[in-house]
């Protein structure tokens, strides 16, 4: 078969050139469109899940992560902290069994948490939506038997360690526990239920 004057060296290079212009085009259309895929700043702040590592939080300590716009406290609580919540009188709480749904199911009990020792909890008062302060020592708050918790000055609330509110203040209700599992000991994941992980 005759050549008919066709040069395979040109051939060749514009054959692998129009490759390599095929295969960055390909990928520049592929990364905006895998881009895509992850959840926009909109449905992060609408409430997909954050992951919170606690590995340097040291008893006693608390730490804050924003969720869905709000601040989540994780509480490292002592063995004291726990014994003083476990032990608190029901009588001073409002709803020391917490019958009004603020918290999932699977953190029932004195403690509302998972493990006894990490406590998560929305860091919004019930009442007008103050930020309470963490006060975790019994002589934190001038008030006889204190636990340690949670003192909103805006207009007088108090919670327990665990969230829980007082009789005969402003907040109507306790502490708002999110929807948390651990994925692993130091790892937290807020906003996605421990059931469905």
């Amino acid at each position: 078969m005759a050549d008919n004057g066709v040069n395979k060296g040109r051939r060749r290079l514009l054959l692998g050139a129009t490759t390599v212009v095929g295969a960055v085009g390909a990928v520049g259309v592929a990364v905006p469109f895998v881009a895509s895929w992850q959840p926009s700043a909109r449905a992060r702040a609408a409430g997909a899940p954050v992951q919170a590592d606690i590995s340097k939080l040291e008893p006693g300590q608390r730490m804050t992560v924003e969720w869905r716009g709000r601040p989540v406290w994780i509480v490292m609580r002592t063995p004291d902290m726990i014994e003083r919540t476990e032990n608190f009188d029901p009588a001073r709480l409002a709803d020391p069994d917490s019958q009004v749904q603020q918290q999932p199911a699977y953190v029932s009990g004195p403690l509302r948490s998972i493990r006894p020792e990490i406590s998560v909890l929305i860091g919004i008062c019930t009442h007008l939506g103050c930020s309470p302060l963490f006060r975790p020592s019994p002589d934190d708050v001038d008030m006889t038997a204190w636990p340690g918790g949670y003192f909103c000055p805006c207009h007088g609330s108090y919670f327990d360690l665990a969230g829980r509110v007082f009789r005969n203040v402003p907040a109507p209700a306790n502490l708002e526990v999110p929807p948390y599992r651990f994925e692993t000991d130091d790892i937290i994941i807020i906003g996605e239920d421990q059931e469905t992980a």
